[in-house]
């Protein structure tokens, strides 16, 4: 997390450093959801739906690369509020406990999750749309 604050601020960037970045949201994110299934803070459907969603994007976005079609699975903005909105009820079940006082995280976090997975099958089938073409004519 430093290193990235740094790489931005500092305008660095790499290949690999490009190609680790989504690699390792994901890798957060099924960890976070393994761990979540364990205290019984989430859902099986729901860790189902959204590691289900970056293993098929990610097979998707590997086929497309070899068939030279990698532009028309691009990142959109639909993925990043995915990836926020994904962290964010993350963060609230890991904590589940009561913030300030004031806010229930647990509450807030299972309600955040189902909009994340909500979000998460639709940017899946955003993607797929997007290829969809591609797939039909590499297929014939």
């Amino acid at each position: 997390m430093v290193r990235w604050i740094f790489s931005r601020r500092w305008a660095q960037s790499s290949n690999f450093g490009a190609f680790l970045d989504p690699v390792a949201d994901k890798l957060i994110v099924a960890a976070a959801l393994l761990v979540l299934l364990n205290f019984d803070r989430v859902s099986v459907w729901v860790a189902l739906i959204i590691i289900g969603r970056e293993i098929t994007i990610s097979a998707l976005r590997e086929w497309m690369a070899q068939i030279g079609a990698s532009a028309s699975v691009a990142v959109h903005f639909l993925g990043k509020i995915k990836t926020t909105v994904q962290l964010i009820a993350i963060s609230f079940l890991l904590f589940d406990s009561t913030l300030f006082g004031l806010v229930n995280c647990a509450l807030v976090g299972k309600y955040l999750i189902i909009i994340a997975a909500v979000i998460t099958l639709w940017s899946m089938f955003y993607y797929l749309k997007k290829a969809w073409p591609v797939i039909v004519s590499k297929a014939s």
